[in-house]
């Protein structure tokens, strides 16, 4: 009788997973309605960071929670974008707008944190961003929007 395997335990994720710190933002059963049914998939919106300063977004859907959220990290990685700091927190005031989705992002003093709610929070904790306000106006119920306006914000960070 051959001796008992031990399991292995080690990290099993890639180079490129452990350099980023990963989140699910949102988690839903989505369903497609077909002649035969209805179909169920899961869909998984995910954000990932270094903590210095870059940050991604992605959005997958998979027949199962696994296979979706590997798919938006997959998509997220794909999708970085760097946050410029000026003294651990942002340049200057930026606002933007997606869909009904309008934010509002404030420089701050050292010693401040990260006054920020929902998406917009994770996003700056993920990036790195140690000292920020943040300001949802708008919509609250898209999370996909939310995060989404808040990257064309940092996008016209300069």
């Amino acid at each position: 009788m051959p001796p008992r395997e031990r399991r292995d335990r080690r990290d099993t994720r890639t180079p490129e997973e452990k350099e980023f710190q990963q989140r699910v933002v949102d988690l839903r059963r989505v369903t497609r309605v077909t002649k035969g049914g209805k179909r169920l998939r899961f869909r998984a919106t995910v954000l990932i960071g270094d903590g210095k300063g870059r940050i991604g977004f992605g959005v997958g859907k998979g027949a199962d929670v696994a296979l979706s959220t590997g798919k938006a990290f997959r998509k997220a990685r794909q999708n970085l974008t760097t946050i410029p700091l000026k003294n651990e927190t942002v340049p200057h005031i930026a606002r933007a707008k997606f869909g009904s989705a309008t934010v509002l992002i404030k420089p701050a003093p050292k010693g401040t944190g990260v006054k920020a709610g929902g998406p917009m929070r994770i996003i700056f904790e993920l990036a790195g961003v140690s000292n920020v306000v943040g300001k949802i106006l708008g919509t609250t119920k898209n999370k996909i929007n939310i995060i989404k306006a808040t990257l064309v914000a940092i996008e016209q960070l300069r």
